[in-house]
């Protein structure tokens, strides 16, 4: 039986992504309404061979410094001498962590609003899973910060979070180098995953990740088994998504992201 967590009113897995899913259809309908949820959404054929609409961004190499471009050698060195990288407390991330949050979410191409800091303390207060911290400091000040979900030899990077005006001092470069040689190199893990492909904004941490730092799309198959009452609504708004979308009302924009997603899960249906 798979364990699952609500997670912005839907069930996903609580387990990384190639660990197959095996609840049937009819004990995923029953956690849907025992957990009040509008939706669960898992995937299959992880890291299948195949091109598909939907995928996580992993590594799973282990990399020195000298199987990086030469430029991104030179980045990672610069932010090495100019920052210092280090695993801190999750106390250290609620006090000092909410400021690199909002002004990198205000930095995003997206409709949704960042958490209020009562809300990002709240938030980092219900974790309950071994996780591990890892901060980006320059002249003591963070400026940057990882939450990582850890499960046996799986670390998931939930969370990367980096302060805009400091990107110049490459705490990015600095950052992704110590946590991957760290959990590929030190710890043997069997990859790292950045996360899925983003529905709800535009990114572009995961076309870097993959152009300097070697990571690939793992691809694989999305689906998506709603509440009844919600099926109806996605049945009744789906051709009129791409208007939806545009929208700046939030309630509305986050509707139209349901929306895309199920155009994502459309090709994997089985009818």
């Amino acid at each position: 039986m798979t364990l699952w967590r609500k997670y912005n009113g839907s069930l996903v897995p609580d387990q990384p992504p190639h660990i197959l899913v095996n609840d049937s259809v009819n004990l995923i309908a029953k956690k849907i309404k025992e957990n009040k949820s509008y939706f669960a959404r898992w995937t299959t054929n992880f890291d299948c061979q195949k091109q598909t609409d939907f995928w996580y961004v992993i590594n799973d190499r282990h990399l020195k410094i000298e199987d990086y471009s030469k430029n991104t050698r030179s980045k990672i060195r610069r932010g090495l001498k100019n920052c210092i990288v280090k695993v801190v407390s999750l106390d250290e991330i609620k006090e000092f962590g909410y400021e690199c949050y909002k002004y990198a979410f205000e930095s995003y191409n997206t409709h949704l609003q960042p958490k209020s800091a009562l809300e990002f303390v709240d938030a980092l207060d219900k974790l309950d899973r071994d996780w591990e911290f890892w901060g980006v400091f320059f002249d003591g000040k963070l400026i940057g910060y990882s939450q990582n979900r850890i499960v046996k030899d799986y670390c998931d990077y939930s969370t990367i979070k980096f302060h805009p005006k400091y990107l110049k001092y490459y705490p990015s470069y600095a950052l992704f180098f110590t946590m991957n040689a760290y959990y590929l190199n030190e710890m043997k893990f069997k990859y790292v995953n950045d996360g899925a492909r983003s529905i709800s904004h535009e990114t572009n941490i995961q076309s870097y990740l993959i152009q300097k730092f070697r990571f690939r799309k793992a691809y694989c198959k999305l689906h998506i088994q709603y509440h009844p009452l919600v099926y109806i609504l996605i049945f009744i708004l789906f051709p009129f998504r791409l208007i939806i979308i545009k929208s700046n009302n939030t309630l509305l924009h986050k509707i139209g992201l349901v929306l895309m997603q199920e155009e994502l899960h459309k090709p994997n249906k089985v009818e």
